[in-house]
């Protein structure tokens, strides 16, 4: 794998399923089978220390970036050995992206839905050249990939942007696509 950190967006909660949990286990583990680090939010609830937590048991790289306003209410992650305590969101989001050669979104909330689509939005303006992909849980994220769809179909996205976005139900299939894929440098723009 030539991904040397993936930066995954995730949920300060574990949701109502355990198959959310089960998928960020798998997910750190795959990441570090392939010797990518992880780059995430810097907490240790939710999923958020679940997928932190697999990582650092598998003995791989974590790297958590934390606004000060949260560093207490999101339970800073005692674990993670390189931590960033930023002035704020805003800061928290351009060092996350910095250390990080791609995107992942699993389940969350309005936070994990804001940082996956400013990356997103990113790449389509051409700030960075970097793949996004949504691990699509149980289907989590079907409702907004038809939003997505009909963005597009309502003229709102262009067609060629839409493939921005990789979404995928097995985290090992995503790793691969968000590795290998060239899509990014063949948009029209």
């Amino acid at each position: 794998m030539t991904l040397r950190r993936v930066c995954v967006f995730c949920g300060s909660r574990t949701g109502v399923d355990d198959s959310y949990r089960a998928a960020a286990v798998e997910l750190g583990r795959l990441m570090v089978q392939s010797n990518c680090g992880l780059v995430y939010g810097g907490g240790s609830v939710g999923l958020m220390g679940v997928i932190a937590d697999a990582v650092l048991d598998a003995g791989g790289e974590v790297i958590g970036v934390i606004p000060e306003a949260l560093a207490t209410a999101e339970l800073l992650h005692p674990r993670v050995p390189t931590m960033h305590v930023v002035p704020t969101m805003h800061a928290r989001k351009a060092l996350m992206a910095e250390l990080s050669d791609a995107f992942i979104a699993m389940p969350g909330g309005f936070g994990t839905f804001e940082e996956f689509f400013e990356v997103v939005t990113w790449s389509q303006l051409r700030l960075h050249r970097k793949l996004t992909g949504l691990l699509n849980v149980n289907g989590f994220f079907d409702p907004l990939a038809r939003l997505v769809d009909h963005a597009v179909q309502e003229g709102f996205i262009r067609p060629p942007h839409r493939h921005l976005v990789v979404i995928e139900e097995r985290a090992d299939v995503l790793l691969r696509r968000l590795d290998t894929e060239t899509f990014i440098d063949e948009v029209k723009w």
